[in-house]
């Protein structure tokens, strides 16, 4: 660059001056971005290649402006925004069972063999389809600490993790076994499924609209899914055989309920093609809550658990929103308004 452009200011006195210095850097915070020119200029950039870290921005943030390309506000399943489903104030404790119409959400840890049964209560879920963490700390560099995963990034850890997470699935499910697994980790988890007694039949790929902005030479599009049952067991198939194993589906729009929110058309047709209305969906990992609203849209009935107790507030609200009912807590008889309500 030759020459830039300046405004001289040779009649202002030196207190003037310092003023204005600090008048002019103050008034960039004052600035508001035009969010669908940012979103042309970094489409732009994209296609010429350029290293969008030079722009300033963190990946995660030019992210969440091309996966929004129509400008829409973050919206469920009956337009309710998803902003106003996250809470600040955490009503559900370890432990609480919560009843949402048919459905059931339990507080506690998938490890363990007794949440296993106390969501469960003695019977056995004719299929499973669930979305564990991927032991890559999703959350951790985002701005709301209330994002991060617990049990995610367990290092060695986590083939162990897998292998307990399988041996429960494959204990309490008569049925056929969907699990969403990271790219990095397909190959641990296709050999805990099968030393914890499960047959493994394909993976299934779903593509996305957008890829994930990363380090990678090539960015990722997709992300697998195990399919797959217990050794031994049969499994029901109720959606043709003109199906593949390439699934076509949109990324959320925005993950602020959830780092790593499915859509729930995604979870829907695993739930349709291997199961009846009326039959028990296992989800041990409820995250969002899509894999129940999916339940709830198709007539079947889901036993889910989730370790922190903010998403189970999060699954709650979002199922009553969609329902217009009320979740209540299992061994007081109390709604989530009225818990809600007492700790204001």
């Amino acid at each position: 660059m030759e020459s830039i452009p300046v405004v001289l200011s040779d009649n202002l006195s030196d207190g003037q001056t310092k003023a204005f210095r600090l008048l002019a850097n103050q008034s960039a915070n004052w600035a508001k971005w035009d969010d669908e020119l940012l979103k042309v200029e970094i489409q732009e950039l994209e296609d010429l290649q350029f290293d969008l870290k030079m722009t300033g921005f963190e990946l995660e943030k030019v992210q969440r402006f091309l996966d929004n390309l129509d400008g829409r506000e973050e919206q469920g399943e009956k337009g309710e925004k998803f902003s106003d489903l996250a809470g600040k104030v955490e009503i559900t404790k370890p432990g609480d069972l919560w009843i949402l119409g048919g459905h059931r959400i339990y507080c506690g840890d998938s490890c363990l063999v007794e949440s296993f049964k106390a969501v469960l209560d003695d019977k056995m879920a004719d299929i499973t389809v669930c979305d564990p963490p991927y032991n890559v700390a999703y959350g951790d560099s985002q701005e709301r600490e209330d994002k991060k995963i617990l049990n995610d990034d367990q290092g060695e850890k986590y083939e162990l993790f897998l292998y307990d997470i399988c041996s429960h699935i494959l204990a309490y499910t008569k049925g056929a076994i969907y699990i969403c697994a990271s790219s990095s980790e397909l190959s641990t988890l296709q050999k805990v499924f099968e030393e914890a007694g499960g047959r493994w039949s394909t993976f299934i790929i779903w593509a996305k609209n957008h890829f994930t902005l990363g380090r990678s030479d090539y960015q990722r599009q997709y992300e697998a899914m195990l399919y797959g049952w217990k050794s031994g067991n049969k499994r029901e198939w109720h959606g043709g055989r003109n199906q593949s194993d390439l699934w076509f589906y949109d990324k959320p729009t925005y993950n602020s309920l959830h780092p790593t929110m499915k859509p729930v058309e995604l979870m829907e047709r695993a739930i349709v093609n291997s199961s009846r209305p009326g039959d028990i969906v296992l989800d041990p990992f409820s995250g969002s809550g899509s894999t129940l609203i999916a339940c709830e849209r198709t007539g079947r009935i889901c036993r889910t658990i989730e370790l922190d107790s903010a998403f189970v507030d999060v699954t709650i609200k979002r199922w009553q929103v969609y329902t217009g009912r009320e979740a209540i807590l299992s061994d007081t008889g109390k709604t989530f308004a009225q818990i809600q309500e007492e700790k204001r």
